[in-house]
């Protein structure tokens, strides 16, 4: 073989090689984090998003879902996809708060007046706020999920604030929590979701609160009586991606990434919606009494304290809050 053709083949080689680690190098292979199981409408949604986000990008970002918190608890995850270890994550806004204190809009009691309301905030200039404050502490937002509303469960009907003075009522322990509950005259007790059965039975509490499926799920319909619905928190899930890897990405690998994002979004609700309607039946047809709440004013009147010592701590939310107020 001549010295011209050695080398020819040499370059070929070389070429081909450069071409393959390339190709490799251009495919990015991203994990997302995901608390939840089998059964949760979280699941199958993320696994959706999967399959969308290596279809749209024809490979260039491969992403796996990683279920039931197997990469970690989710304050470690929260500060793993902060710092890029993790790609993407699943997260409910609540334990955003402490990090990203725009986030807190959605712990707010009675700051929705339902579920397609917090939607529309955050589709609209409250969301935009939240989502760049987000984006800042490394936690971009692509989509919302539903996660509900919150509700108040006892043995007896809660129609007005009145109806909770002296009620010992079981919160998660947040200090916007408790006092939700004090300013309606009742007594917040603040405990471990894992102890709230037991408690409800022996009459530790008088009550609690969540959303039906976990009402139901976790068999708190069992030793409570009534479902009222306050809906006072409607604290959304989002899926949020590290910032700058995802900033690193092309216009348009960005776009396909959120339309992917959006589209299993879209899935979750309505999956969400489903279980959430089968709950309610569920547990109406085990003997628990919904008592509907027409008027949610009385309510939100009563969180004028909350309101005024939390915007005195944060003046800087106030702008917030009145976009949230505004929205229709």
């Amino acid at each position: 073989m001549n010295t011209i053709k050695k080398l020819s083949l040499t370059l070929l080689g070389a070429f081909t090689a450069l071409s393959l680690f390339s190709g490799v190098a251009a495919a990015a292979d991203w994990r997302a984090w995901n608390i939840h199981h089998d059964g949760h409408p979280n699941t199958p949604a993320m696994d959706r998003f999967a399959e969308l986000v290596n279809e749209s990008t024809k490979g260039e970002i491969k992403l796996e879902v990683f279920h039931g918190g197997v990469l970690g608890n989710q304050p470690d995850a929260l500060e793993q996809v902060r710092i890029g270890a993790i790609e993407v994550g699943n997260f409910s806004l609540g334990p955003i708060g402490p990090m990203v204190k725009e986030a807190n809009l959605v712990s707010l009691p009675f700051i929705f007046k339902s579920v397609p309301h917090m939607f529309r905030v955050l589709d609209g200039e409250g969301g935009q706020i939240m989502s760049d404050a987000m984006a800042d502490a490394g936690l971009l937002p692509l989509a919302w999920f539903d996660a509900g509303a919150r509700s108040f469960y006892s043995q007896k009907a809660i129609a007005t604030p009145d109806d909770v003075k002296g009620l010992k009522i079981r919160v998660m322990n947040n200090d916007l929590y408790t006092k939700m509950i004090s300013a309606m005259g009742g007594n917040p007790s603040p405990m471990a979701f894992s102890e709230v059965q037991q408690a409800l039975k022996t009459g530790v509490v008088d009550g609690a609160e969540n959303n039906f499926p976990s009402f139901k799920n976790v068999g708190h319909y069992e030793v409570t009586t009534h479902y009222s619905l306050s809906e006072h928190l409607i604290i959304p899930e989002c899926i949020c991606v590290n910032t700058k890897k995802f900033n690193a990405l092309s216009p348009e690998l960005q776009a396909a990434v959120r339309d992917s994002a959006e589209k299993a979004a879209l899935y979750q609700r309505e999956l969400w919606a489903v279980q959430s309607e089968q709950a309610r039946k569920d547990v109406e047809a085990a003997g628990i009494k919904v008592n509907e709440i027409a008027d949610k004013g009385p309510f939100q009147s009563a969180m004028d304290t909350v309101y005024a010592d939390y915007l005195k701590a944060n003046p800087d939310m106030k702008k917030l809050v009145d976009i949230a107020r505004a929205t229709q």
